[in-house]
């Protein structure tokens, strides 16, 4: 005995309801919260009860927050470029060059972003140390590569295999060199996977606490999620919620925008990558 269709229907909405719900919920109950202040923070309400701009109006007067922004877009920015440079020409070798044990160092480079960030932590210090690096962003920028170069590699060499040798073999009896092949040939073709990746790669960045808190030692320097679980209150007793979750709403509204400007280009890199390895 089936269910009825109009059963299955209403349990496929519920489902969906229910999933929608756990996603949205967090962050629409973190911009109920960050409109609120004084007394009306410690008062659950669901709606909008009161519409206070003054955590906002607190955390962006704050000059040292605005500056903590540029901070994560920088380091988000440069990861994410230089991973994608040096992805691309690593994807090239792997994807057309036949050498021995190929195969075992693409898999060693996946396996390496597997490892967890603690485990790698003391030996990155003191790279980071020996480099003159500490407190600075580039140390950020040197230890992010870690997790985001193994990644974009990976994808993109799986996106280069699934290209038709053809188009380069013709650019090669036109007289292309490597570089101009990658540059005019496989450049226009990798973009699906190159957004896909790259954002990814900007939004683990973006995210990313532990080598930051590690890494840098001064608030003109720290990027937002340090910044963030470091506001404090007028005493040791208060815990600020409400710039906390302004603060939130803030930097999330970034990714947001950039989720939404490409969703279709982050749809169509990752199902062509999961068909074509």
């Amino acid at each position: 005995m089936t269910a009825p269709r109009w059963l299955k229907t209403a349990g496929f909405y519920v489902l969906v309801a229910i999933i929608f719900l756990q996603a949205v919920f967090p962050f629409y109950y973190a911009i109920l919260t960050s409109l609120e202040d004084g007394q009306a923070l410690f008062d659950v309400n669901y709606l909008p009860a009161v519409f206070d701009l003054s955590n906002y109006r607190s955390m962006l007067a704050d000059g040292v927050f605005g500056k903590q922004i540029l901070n994560s877009v920088f380091v988000a920015t440069v990861t994410v470029a230089i991973s994608l440079f040096l992805a691309i020409t690593a994807s090239f070798a792997l994807a057309r060059i036949r050498f021995r044990g190929r195969g075992l160092l693409l898999l060693t480079i996946l396996s390496v972003s597997m490892f967890p960030q603690i485990a790698v932590l003391s030996g990155l210090f003191e790279l980071v140390r020996a480099f003159g690096l500490f407190n600075s962003l580039w140390s950020l920028v040197f230890s992010y590569m870690i997790f985001t170069l193994p990644f974009t590699v990976w994808v993109l060499t799986t996106f280069m295999r699934a290209l038709p040798v053809e188009i380069e073999e013709a650019a090669i009896m036109d007289g292309a060199s490597s570089f101009t092949i990658i540059r005019r040939v496989f450049l226009p073709l990798l973009w699906p996977a190159m957004v896909t990746t790259g954002l990814l790669a900007f939004i683990q960045a973006w995210n990313e606490f532990l080598f930051a808190l590690t890494f840098l030692s001064t608030d003109s320097q720290r990027t937002v999620p340090v910044a963030i679980a470091l506001i404090s209150g007028r005493s040791e007793f208060e815990v600020p919620w409400g710039n906390i979750m302004a603060a939130s709403v803030i930097v999330t509204l970034p990714l947001v925008a950039l989720v939404l400007i490409f969703q279709r280009r982050i749809v169509s890199g990752l199902t062509a990558g999961a068909v074509k390895g």
